[in-house]
């Protein structure tokens, strides 16, 4: 039954390569460089935008995700609310403010 397909017989080698330690180098380097420019980061990014989050004041002036502009009139644990034009209010996650912009930088809007 070995018409068409030949027998491949493996020869044994004295060095197999299996257990070379310079075969790990390059997934660890790889796994490294990542972390050292994609993964840590993004870790500080997290921290510094949940610092400023938790640092948030009434009468923040603020910048969404979204784009809305406006000064904070009331916080709450997980909302605030964002006055966007005089009597003009509107509820949003904490989490969406993106900046904090300087005091009086809604007037040169």
């Amino acid at each position: 039954m070995n018409f068409f397909v030949s027998n491949a017989f493996a020869e044994a080698t004295a060095a197999s390569g299996a257990n070379d330690p310079l075969a790990l180098l390059l997934p660890i380097g790889l796994v490294v460089v990542l972390y050292i420019f994609m993964i840590h980061p993004q870790i500080k990014r997290q921290k510094q935008h949940k610092a400023m989050v938790d640092g948030l004041v009434k009468g923040d002036e603020i910048v969404t995700n979204g784009g809305l502009v406006g000064r904070i009139a009331d916080l709450g644990d997980n909302f605030a609310v964002l006055e966007i034009a005089t009597n003009v209010q509107v509820k949003i996650r904490r989490l969406a403010v993106e900046t904090v912009l300087p005091k009086g930088s809604l007037k040169e809007l």
